[in-house]
């Protein structure tokens, strides 16, 4: 994880195209892909578009869907983890020949 040493705040945010972007307080204007969110991926265009910027512009949040998600992180390329099933054996069948 990419470790910085300022907070990275948002001014304005909009979700079009499967993309979120973002513009900065430096003017910059970051970009990240939905499909990197599990809540967001499956989710309309209306409850994409109702996003809000949060915590003074450090995070941004969408209600409906319950997601957060910090700028920071997003600016970074800090997505979460995609989480790995594993599918458990019977001990039983362990040391049997």
């Amino acid at each position: 994880m990419a470790k910085i040493e300022q907070d990275i705040v948002a001014t304005a945010v909009a979700v079009e195209d499967s993309m979120v972007h973002l513009e900065l307080e430096d003017g910059s204007v970051p970009s990240f892909p939905i499909l990197y969110y599990p809540r967001l991926v499956h989710a309309d265009p209306g409850q994409l578009n109702r996003v809000k910027l949060r915590v003074g512009g450090r995070a941004l949040r969408w209600e409906g869907l319950d997601e957060d998600i910090w700028i920071t992180d997003a600016v970074c390329q800090n997505y979460p983890r995609k989480e790995i099933s594993a599918a458990a054996e019977s001990q039983l069948n362990y040391g049997a020949k």
